[in-house]
């Protein structure tokens, strides 16, 4: 799948309604439970938009999943289609407010941090394919179980081998992801001592393990300029295994990386290539236990920039240049390498 330089978000939400052949009230906006026993047929009736390529997203186009529905058989079915283009578009996915999580290990690990943070579940909807034991920490009351034969699951996960793939999540995109505003930080990061900034990181397997880094290690939020891919892109999504979902991820422009800088007082480094003719005698920092030392208890932005364009000029002077020294000839790393060694080292140790 092709990632995309600017993914839309839409500020327009999209409406759900729920509705039974008897209840009166079969007009009234409602939220979507799938789990929910009583008999109920799910609209999704989104406003109208824009998709990837600026053409309009069809608007009041209904998707209709039977209440009485417990398996998908056909890759025509319409809500099959729906979901592989949430899969598959950008724009549709952040309109519609969901994503296709594929795989049980991601699948366990969003609903066992979810579950230790909130009482909503996240998870709308699950594919099984048939005869598969579906795990105790995905199962629950609340999640509506759609059972699919091996055809679905591959038109839906996208991949041509589904050995490996017994199970596809429709999920919520978290709370967690904003969209930055001028009007400051509250809210977005709970305590912005060490913040991953990524400049124009396009390939969605880079984002994604870089993202998985920043949870593993601790740190408080991913901060994306444009450029970047959609970290819900499938791909992004498999590299992260789920961390997409366990920390903050706001994505804005260097107007409002400014303000965060200002409104916490962070230091601002860029992790950047020990040997390059194009720095000016800008001084580059050697990446040491000792320079760790030095910044630990100091709020910081880290900012790493794509292998083929590097960092931006917007990078480049505002921050201080820090390379990890390499033995050779060795000029860079790639930079989801390079990026776990720098958030290892910089790490919070107070956490």
């Amino acid at each position: 799948m092709k990632c995309l330089n600017k993914f839309f978000i839409s500020t327009t939400p999209f409406t759900l309604t729920t509705s039974s052949p008897n209840s009166p009230a079969n007009n009234k906006s409602s939220n979507f439970h799938p789990g929910s026993r009583r008999t109920q047929r799910v609209h999704l009736t989104p406003k109208k938009a824009h998709s990837d390529d600026g053409s309009k997203i069809a608007s009041k186009k209904t998707i209709v999943l039977p209440p009485n529905a417990t398996a998908i058989t056909s890759t025509s079915n319409p809500f099959v289609k729906h979901c592989v283009k949430i899969r598959q578009s950008s724009s549709y996915r952040h309109f519609h407010g969901f994503v296709l999580v594929v795989g049980a290990t991601p699948i366990r690990e969003i609903c066992s941090f979810h579950k230790a943070v909130s009482d909503r579940p996240i998870i709308e909807c699950l594919f099984v394919l048939d005869n598969y034991f579906i795990p105790e920490e995905i199962d629950g009351n609340d999640v509506r179980v759609i059972h699919v034969n091996s055809e679905v699951i591959k038109k839906l996960s996208g991949v041509q081998s589904v050995d490996s793939v017994e199970v596809i999540a429709l999920v919520r995109i978290p709370s967690t992801f904003h969209i930055a505003t001028d009007k400051g930080f509250s809210g977005l990061f709970s305590l912005p001592h060490r913040i991953l900034v990524l400049d124009g990181i396009q390939d969605p397997g880079n984002l994604g393990t870089l993202v998985r880094s920043a949870t593993a290690f601790r740190w408080d939020g991913v901060f994306l300029l444009p450029g970047c891919c959609d970290p819900f892109n499938d791909k992004a999504l498999r590299a992260s295994r789920g961390a997409s979902f366990q920390i903050p991820i706001v994505s804005g422009n260097w107007q409002q990386i400014n303000i965060l800088r200002q409104e916490f007082r962070m230091k601002m480094f860029a992790g950047h290539p020990s040997k390059n003719d194009d720095l000016s005698n800008q001084l580059v920092i050697g990446l040491s236990n000792e320079f760790a030392d030095s910044v630990a208890n100091s709020p910081l932005c880290l900012i790493l920039g794509s292998e083929g364009g590097g960092l931006s000029e917007d990078s480049m002077r505002a921050c201080e240049l820090v390379s990890i020294p390499m033995a050779g000839d060795f000029e860079s790393l790639n930079v989801s390498v390079a990026g776990g060694i720098f958030m290892y080292m910089l790490q919070n140790q107070n956490k």
